[in-house]
């Protein structure tokens, strides 16, 4: 999971209380863990504690073996926010050469965005946390989908 500016700084006034980006993830990490999972349609996810919901939309992604991820990378100098969700949670400013060889071999998802200088490899699909605000009161009283049977069938 990335996070855009706006969701950083909710993070890290409402959870986390540290600017630290390890801390800030681990935060997060454990927000999501006693979360529920809503999909509200095929680009937005939302994940509620029924107090406080994270919005986040899904990026594009592409399904690549670590070689692949290296060639793509390999030439790029700068730091990037870079992050590894798999059975480690990886989240560190560095370049991104030094970053991958942390992570095992494998096929992962695999974004990244150079004008914002973020990468994502991880083993689920990447989100970009958009947001963190007070849940809604339909968030609130989400208890899961439920199959409820038509008016009139038995």
């Amino acid at each position: 999971m990335l996070l855009t500016n706006h969701a950083k700084e909710r993070i890290i006034k409402r959870l986390s209380k540290s600017r630290r980006y390890e801390k800030i993830y681990s935060t997060l990490l454990d927000f999501i863990k006693g979360a529920e999972k809503i999909e509200v349609n095929d680009k937005i996810v939302i994940f509620t504690d029924k107090r406080k919901s994270l919005v986040c939309s899904k990026l594009e992604w592409r399904k690549l073996p670590t070689e692949e991820i290296f060639e793509k990378v390999k030439d790029i100098e700068e730091t990037y926010e870079c992050v590894f969700w798999g059975d480690k949670k990886i989240a560190k400013k560095t370049t991104p050469r030094k970053f991958l060889k942390e992570i095992p071999d494998g096929t992962f998802y695999f974004y990244i965005n150079r004008e914002k200088r973020v990468i994502y490899v991880g083993e689920e699909e990447p989100l970009l946390a958009i947001t963190l605000r007070p849940a809604k009161r339909k968030e609130r009283d989400y208890v899961g989908i439920t199959n409820i049977s038509p008016k009139g069938s038995s």
